[in-house]
């Protein structure tokens, strides 16, 4: 079967793998007592053995094996985690990132490891443990399904098999094993359960119920099953299922129930042994050895006994982003033709007619929430990656840096969250270089010793924030300054006149460093122009704000990417303006007298705070657009914890629009993001309320 249209779905759960892997990994360097931790890497590293197994991807596959024997004796407390150990995972972690991307870039998923492989078989013999005994380990745990035993069950468990004994169930092991060339396990498991689930009960299985729906296993799966039916009409209807390639089934011998019980259960499988021409098994109270941790239950719908665990299927299905492009499209032009209908709606006396056009309108709302949703997606899944990178380079600096996150939840576009990640990772690496200072000199500064930077994110009106603060030296105002005027940048009389984050923002300069060495982490003449350039073609913008001694933060404003938006209509003489309602914090009716003189800018004072007030005619250049009113129609709007007033003619109400670009022939307008169709085929302007917030 050609598994190349399994690969989509393979890059995508081997990069979930990898990430959850790099997670517990720093969780388990901070607290490696916790063997949950453990669990949780043995558990994404070998699913991710199994996938890169089926999908033929051999050296994935064999260092993974690896990274398990090592977790393995972690999670069996004969291995005390260190440094040394957790560098050694992280460096085949690079490796597996490495091989991954190599096929999802057309590669073949092939790189010698062979020299790391060495270091993780070096750490597993080198903890007492004889080549012998690590060889049937390895073979255990990369061939071998776990097995039942009375030891494994809780006392729910065994009541629950105690009463289907009294009433003459017999509890097996049943061990069911697929073709190596099984592509589907997932679906192939669901049918064993239909089949089973009509002649007993499933009461545990090993691994989880998930996992095995999923297929997200090597080559099989246990089950404890309860039945008054033969072992081998079990065998046989399990059989029958394509691409099955075993099935045994042994009776587990419990404490609990009548002797007599088990040993007729006991007979009838030797009987069946026996007319099948095989031995009889032998009378033993431990059934197989057990190779896993992961022993959950499992839902069943007969009403002969109870348990306390529902079967579930996964819901999740991955959709090609050109997809939810096109749907999104499709529905830009139901928006405008709803607004169309809600204008012609108005001037019809049909109530009926005027019934429908508001359901639809509710219906259509609906509809639009989730489709934009499906785009979005957590910064998160950016964010993730820093942990990991800033733990090596507190290493590759000999630096002390503590990085905090903060809004992680914080949802934008996919497409945004595919092009974030570069930049950040400039960004962040040349704060760690050139920002946070070496902790001898930190502490001559009165500093701790360990730096700080932090990455957030946050929503501001159409837009997403993100931010990376440290609190280092901050930005040389004099070595940046000299700098610029040595590239012809700027002379030295402007070097005089700019303000102190004007001066930073000049290393956002093309080809400008003021690296005294180069390094592997920045100074190679590649500088933050890389940067600008790319948050810009996103349709975005990057500045940068400095104190001497205390640290900066570069700010990214990046559009949320969505086209369809909630608005606040105006209107300022005859033209028509959308305000994202986002930004608006609250609408008030402003009387003339209440404006004040501050500096030669007008000012409010709004509930306490003094915020200044702007014309929105006058900042856009509205012709006429000045007026001798008593009272304004006023818009509050906000970017994080600043305020600005905006005096507007008339206030329409809230509508959902289209957002257009101007494209390339208008290119860029100060305080316009796009522009929209109205219902009454009318083109306003929408404005970006963040261009008018310094």
């Amino acid at each position: 079967m050609d598994t190349q249209q399994y690969l989509d779905i393979f890059l995508d759960e081997s990069q979930e793998h990898l990430q959850s892997i790099n997670d517990f990994l720093l969780k388990l360097e901070e607290d490696s007592s916790n063997l949950e931790f453990v669990h949780e890497i043995f558990r994404s590293a070998h699913t991710l053995k199994g996938m890169a197994a089926t999908m033929g991807y051999e050296d994935i596959a064999s260092l993974t094996h690896k990274m398990e024997n090592v977790l393995d004796l972690i999670r069996n407390e004969e291995l005390v985690t260190n440094t040394k150990i957790i560098d050694t995972l992280f460096i085949a972690i690079d490796d597996l990132e490495d091989m991954v991307d190599s096929i999802r870039n057309g590669g073949d998923g092939k790189k010698d490891v062979s020299e790391h492989v060495k270091k993780l078989e070096a750490i597993e013999k080198g903890e007492k443990i004889s080549e012998s005994a690590a060889a049937v380990a390895v073979e255990e745990s990369f061939d071998a399904v776990n097995h039942f035993r009375t030891s494994d069950l809780d006392e729910f468990q065994l009541t629950v098999v105690q009463q289907a004994k009294e009433q003459g169930m017999v509890p097996y092991d049943l061990t069911v094993t697929f073709e190596v060339s099984c592509i589907l396990k997932g679906a192939r498991a669901f049918m064993v359960f239909e089949v089973l689930e009509n002649l007993g009960e499933i009461i545990r299985t090993s691994p989880t119920v998930e996992e095995i729906e999923e297929g997200t296993f090597d080559s099989g799966f246990t089950l404890l099953f309860l039945t008054d039916q033969e072992p081998e009409k079990l065998i046989e209807a399990v059989k029958n299922i394509s691409e099955v390639e075993a099935v045994e089934a042994h009776v587990i011998q419990t404490d609990v129930g009548s002797a007599d019980t088990q040993k007729q259960a006991e007979n009838k499988q030797a009987d069946t042994a026996q007319k099948d021409g095989k031995p009889a098994p032998e009378k033993t109270n431990e059934v197989h050895a057990e190779v896993s941790e992961s022993k959950p239950q499992v839902p069943q719908k007969n009403n002969t006994t109870q348990n306390n665990v529902k079967k579930t299927a996964s819901k999740n299905i991955r959709v090609n982003l050109d997809k939810i492009d096109n749907l999104l499209n499709l529905f830009e032009e139901v928006v405008i033709d709803r607004s169309r209908l809600e204008v012609l709606v108005s001037s019809i006396d049909n109530s009926d007619l005027r019934e429908t056009v508001e359901h639809l309108s509710r219906v259509s709302s609906d509809m639009q929430s989730l489709i934009l949703a499906m785009r979005m997606v957590p910064i998160e899944q950016v964010f993730n990656r820093f942990p990991r990178m800033i733990r090596q380079l507190s290493k590759d600096l000999n630096k002390k840096i503590a990085l905090e996150i903060k809004g992680a939840e914080t949802e934008v576009d996919r497409t945004v969250i595919d092009e974030i990640g570069d930049p950040l990772v400039h960004l962040i690496r040349n704060s760690c270089d050139h920002g946070i200072e070496h902790p001898k000199e930190r502490i001559a500064n009165n500093k701790p010793e360990e730096g700080k930077l932090i990455l957030r994110a946050y929503h501001s009106g159409n837009y997403v924030f993100v931010e990376i603060e440290d609190d280092g030296a901050g930005i040389n105002r004099e070595k940046v300054s000299q700098k610029a005027i040595e590239n012809n940048i700027i002379t030295p009389q402007q070097a005089k006149e700019l303000t102190d984050d004007q001066v930073a923002a000049l290393i956002m300069s093309s080809g400008f460093s003021t690296a005294d060495t180069i390094s592997d982490v920045s100074g190679r003449g590649v500088g933050l122009d890389v940067v600008k350039n790319k948050i810009e073609a996103l349709g975005g913008k990057i500045s940068v704000t400095t104190a001497s001694g205390k640290g900066s933060i570069f700010s990214i404003q990046l559009p949320l990417t969505l086209s369809i938006i909630t608005t606040m209509l105006v209107h300022i003489k005859k033209e028509t303006f959308a305000i994202p309602l986002t930004s608006i914090l609250e609408t008030v009716m402003l009387p003339k007298e209440k404006i004040m003189d501050a500096h030669g800018a007008d000012v409010i004072d709004y509930r306490g705070k003094i915020i200044p007030v702007l014309s929105l005619g006058k900042v856009l250049q509205v012709p006429d657009c000045e007026t001798d009113a008593d009272r304004f129609s006023t818009v509050i709007i906000k970017k994080g914890e600043k305020l600005v007033g905006l005096i507007v003619d008339e206030l329409i109400g809230q509508q959902e629009v289209v957002l257009k670009s101007l494209g390339n022939y208008l290119g860029e307008v100060f305080a316009v993001s796009g522009a929209t169709i109205l219902g009454d085929g009318e083109v306003a302007l929408i404005i970006d309320p963040n261009a008018l917030i310094d």
